[in-house]
């Protein structure tokens, strides 16, 4: 029992510190064995920005957000649970640490909160702002994205063209592996939202079959008017006959 405390004792000082730099699209994985280094991170919530001049000399000037991390048996912290343990909740659709498999779906399972405390294994962090000095194997390469954007809207603003510039010149296409004997191939998206003339012929062809079908509506309308409006006739004449007749037959009783 004494050896197992001993144990537990020396990994509450341990944590990984997953950070990750957008700009270059590197992340590192970075691991804390000082307790003095670790504590700063204590009684943070997730989004919360800090400065990290404590973690050494090379990260002077860097600011870290805490997007989540990972507690030591694996369960993930969920935002917007404000408790630095862990809770049991009932997850459906639209919440995160959760994918429902079928429609409906329901589950009560354990999450951590999202305030930092020494049960965590793993740290979750992305790079705010650079300081001066280069983190290796973090700021000092870039790795190339390897998909582009695939929108009309975001390929025009990512090379800054005009609505008459043709967006399927600028699409990032990928080189797909070369195989003996044959051409290289590339591989590149479909792109989403483009303005072409058969989309615009399709839309006016949806218009004129709108329109088509109001003034179809409405022409039968009219005829139901006025085929509502003969019966009503039809009726108050017949109406009258009947009931001349009977006035009629009414006057000859009474003169007999």
């Amino acid at each position: 029992k004494k050896h197992v405390v001993l144990t537990n004792m020396a990994k509450a000082g341990r944590m990984k510190l997953n950070v990750a730099y957008p700009a270059t699209g590197c992340q590192k994985m970075i691991e804390i064995e000082d307790e003095l280094k670790i504590r700063p991170f204590y009684d943070k919530r997730i989004s919360q920005e800090l400065e990290v001049d404590f973690l050494g000399n090379e990260w002077a000037g860097y600011v870290l957000r805490i997007t989540g991390g990972n507690d030591k048996e694996g369960f993930p912290m969920k935002q917007g649970v404000l408790i630095p343990g862990r809770v049991k909740l009932l997850l459906s659709k639209g919440h995160s640490c959760f994918r429902p498999r079928r429609k409906g779906h329901r589950k009560r399972k354990s999450v951590h909160g999202c305030i930092v405390d020494g049960t965590l294994s793993v740290l979750n962090v992305i790079v705010v702002k650079k300081g001066e000095n280069e983190i290796p194997g973090l700021t000092d390469h870039t790795i190339p994205r390897r998909l582009g954007p695939k929108r009309v809207g975001k390929i025009r603003r990512l090379y800054n063209l005009s609505k008459e510039d043709d967006v399927r010149q600028y699409v990032i296409r990928r080189p797909l592996p070369l195989k003996d004997g044959k051409k290289q191939q590339y591989k590149a998206p479909k792109i989403q939202r483009l303005i072409t003339p058969v989309k615009l012929q399709r839309k006016r062809h949806r218009i004129s079959l709108r329109r088509r079908w109001g003034e179809k509506s409405r022409q039968e309308a009219s005829d139901y008017k006025k085929l509502l409006a003969q019966r009503v006739k039809e009726a108050r004449e017949k109406h009258q006959i009947a009931k001349r007749r009977l006035s009629s037959k009414r006057s000859s009783t009474s003169s007999a």
